[in-house]
């Protein structure tokens, strides 16, 4: 998986924003103005998404390419290296679950007007 194809996925998600608030080099996905997924556009091998604390043990034991979170909460973080390694579709299952913790967390007004 590629950059483009990662950001093309983010955005494809209903109410997706595109952010830069952390500088010129790091893209931020949000919905509902919080965070789902960070990428660094200078080091572009890897990305940060929110998972389930359980699941992302569970991660990090089976695949060397899922480490906790650079510079995040450890417990719900995952940071994710696009190597070849792990395929795009277990890629874009991560990104979809980080997306979906997300919308399950908003407040239910919110919820209720993603398009």
């Amino acid at each position: 998986m590629n950059i483009e194809t990662l950001r093309e996925h983010c955005l494809s998600k209903p109410a997706v924003a595109e952010t830069m608030p952390f500088g010129d080099d790091t893209l931020v996905f949000k919905v509902g103005g919080k965070i789902f997924l960070l990428i660094s556009l200078k080091e572009a091998n890897r990305f940060n998404v929110k998972c389930e604390p359980e699941l992302a043990i569970r991660l990090r034991e089976q695949y060397d390419e899922v480490r906790p979170g650079f510079h995040m909460n450890k417990t719900h973080w995952n940071t994710v290296f696009i190597d070849g390694i792990l395929g795009d579709k277990q890629l874009l299952e991560m990104i979809d679950h980080s997306y979906q913790l997300i919308v399950k967390s908003l407040p239910k007004a919110i919820r209720e007007n993603l398009h």
